[in-house]
């Protein structure tokens, strides 16, 4: 979705946002993420100018104070950036993939079913369309958000099936 981010060539336009779409943001992200509905106030104070800005391929990211917090595709749902998942970590699900995936993942791979239930991995209970925060075996932060595209229930090891989508790594910081 970032690859190859240059601000000149894909931002189309900003825009700051009124007051009520703001409350209707807000109201959004706390349907979406209820764990964040307590520290939503610290993280979008009321004073400080909410802009979205409008890249290409349909793409807006919710920035405040010029920092990038939320991006969505198309009115789609919103998924935090890694930058406040480092900073917010609890905002999210994890799930943990073992220390060979971390290159691939890296590079921007998808998940597959082996790299979360290899020795090492933790599979932990989310829903088909749950966004998770992408752990690694052995690190303390993030390495990207992600789409779970099987539930972990339906997956049965072996199995080589596409698990998770990966939205935003961290080597495109």
């Amino acid at each position: 979705m970032f690859k190859k981010f240059d601000e000149k060539d894909n931002v189309s336009n900003c825009i700051q946002l009124k007051t009520s779409v703001i409350k209707g943001i807000k109201n959004q992200l706390i349907d979406q993420f209820p764990i964040i509905e307590p520290w939503l106030n610290q993280i979008m104070p009321k004073k400080d100018p909410v802009k979205i800005v409008r890249c290409h391929e349909h793409i807006e990211i919710l920035t405040v104070n010029g920092e990038l917090l939320f991006f969505r595709q198309r009115e789609g749902i919103f998924y935090p950036t890694l930058r406040l998942l480092h900073k917010y970590p609890f905002i999210l699900p994890h799930q943990q993939v073992d220390k060979g995936a971390i290159k691939f993942v890296l590079s921007g791979a998808n998940i597959m079913c082996p790299g979360l239930t290899s020795p090492g991995a933790k599979l932990y209970p989310a829903a088909v369309d749950t966004v998770v925060a992408i752990m690694a075996e052995g690190k303390q932060h993030a390495l990207c958000v992600g789409v779970m595209k099987m539930s972990a229930e339906d997956m049965v090891y072996p199995h080589a099936a596409f698990l998770l989508a990966v939205l935003t790594q961290l080597s495109l910081l």
